[in-house]
């Protein structure tokens, strides 16, 4: 019955779309990857909206069903909420012959398991694609990392051009239409590239080239370099579109981090706070525990939580982690979640680590507390459901009223938290 609805609404939705577009003279940039996908649509959005007018949202509508609900600024009711639904329906068809006041929509197409990319082809046909990332991801239903490339690229059969980064996408399937792709980075091949990269106090400095020639030096605040890849594509998007540099320059380096991505907060005895804790994959572990080990401190902790949906891989993924935990930079591991507590504790543990597994994530964060020396660097980092890392971080808080900057603190994912 739940999947009936949900064609249903797409059905409708979809039309809508399709009808708005037609009316109406505005672009559409799609983000999709394995990683990274919010921190870029949110960074893209900012930099365009220095000149234009963008329509975005700023959590993660990015399923079949949510994504039309962006480019008419709906919010996602209950899918059983049938008089909500009537009422949006509504509500966008009065828009559809209104003047539409946007000139781009910046939009995040997400996906669970394979085909679900290709399912945004029924109503949406892109301007432009960007994609972020090809890694390991869903992977209880995915099965391998081809497959995941598959999935993604599949963005490539509507959209008119990719921008895709070069340095994490590493596997393209070999009905992609190279003509199509424009690659971003800093290895060899990419259009745009990323040289000179310096890290400062607050961020990092760098300068992006096209072709040879710089188009611009940007200085970004930033906790991880990964964050300068955002920066990047959000410049060349500005160039491809013909908008002022300068501009897009100026909204870059003002641009600040989001809620559970890389946000930095105070911490009690003066520790600092590496808020990663929005979602977790293999990949994202790795650059979460980097940014960690590149700070100069007299204690480093490292909240893990379990990496969710990765099916037979989650064994063999939690244990790559654990040995990722250095024993000569960590001080201390903690552990939540099932998997997490079970494969990465041991192999962290084996590694030579001090580890502690967590019963949850108040368990955790209170653990934490008791272990904290002045000037400490804290990560917390994991996916949502079963872990939460988030609530670790609220006895850590140097300022209690920070607890609102967390990640998924509404009052429906507190109850879900809580039940």
């Amino acid at each position: 019955m739940k999947s009936i609805l949900k064609k249903v609404l797409v059905g409708i939705l979809g039309s809508q779309v399709r009808r708005l577009r037609k009316r109406h003279d505005f672009k559409i940039i799609g983000v999709v990857g394995s990683i990274g996908k919010t921190s870029t649509k949110l960074a893209i959005a900012k930099a365009l909206a220095g000149e234009k007018r963008v329509r975005y949202q700023e959590g993660n509508y990015n399923d079949i069903v949510s994504v039309p609900l962006v480019l008419f600024g709906n919010e996602m009711p209950a899918l059983w909420n049938v008089f909500s639904w009537i009422k949006i329906i509504f509500l966008n068809e009065i828009q559809i012959f209104r003047q539409f006041p946007f000139d781009f929509a910046v939009l995040e197409l997400g996906t669970d398991k394979p085909g679900d990319i290709a399912d945004f082809r029924k109503y949406l046909h892109l301007d432009v694609a960007v994609l972020t990332a090809v890694t390991p991801e869903h992977m209880e239903f995915f099965g391998s990392i081809q497959n995941v490339a598959e999935e993604e690229w599949s963005v490539s059969f509507f959209s008119d051009i990719v921008f895709a980064n070069k340095d994490l996408c590493k596997i393209i399937p070999e009905n992609i239409d190279h003509k199509k792709i424009c690659f971003y980075g800093k290895d060899f091949g990419a259009v745009y590239k990323i040289e000179n990269i310096k890290k400062v106090e607050e961020g990092f400095n760098f300068e992006i080239s096209y072709k040879g020639g710089s188009i611009g030096s940007l200085s970004i605040k930033a906790l991880s370099e990964v964050e300068v890849y955002s920066a990047c594509v959000s410049l060349a998007l500005a160039k491809h579109l013909m908008l002022s540099l300068e501009s897009a320059k100026r909204s870059i380096e003002s641009h600040t981090a989001f809620a559970g991505r890389m946000q930095k907060l105070e911490g009690i005895k003066k520790s600092t706070i590496i808020d990663d804790t929005y979602n977790a994959s293999p990949e994202s572990m790795k650059i979460a525990l980097d940014t960690l080990y590149s700070y100069q401190t007299s204690q480093r902790i490292a909240i893990l939580g379990m990496m969710n949906e990765l099916g037979k891989f989650s064994k063999e993924e939690h244990e790559k982690v654990g040995k990722l935990c250095n024993p000569k930079l960590l001080d201390l591991v903690v552990t939540i979640g099932k998997d997490a507590n079970e494969y990465l504790a041991k192999s962290a543990k084996k590694n030579g680590c001090e580890v502690y597994e967590a019963k949850n994530s108040q368990d955790a964060g209170e653990f934490v507390k008791t272990k904290i020396k002045e000037g400490a660097v804290i990560l917390a980092k994991g996916s949502q459901n079963g872990v939460f890392a988030e609530e670790a971080l609220k006895p850590l808080l140097a300022n209690t009223s920070d607890s609102s900057r967390l990640v998924r603190q509404s009052k429906e994912w507190m109850r879900k938290k809580l039940g």
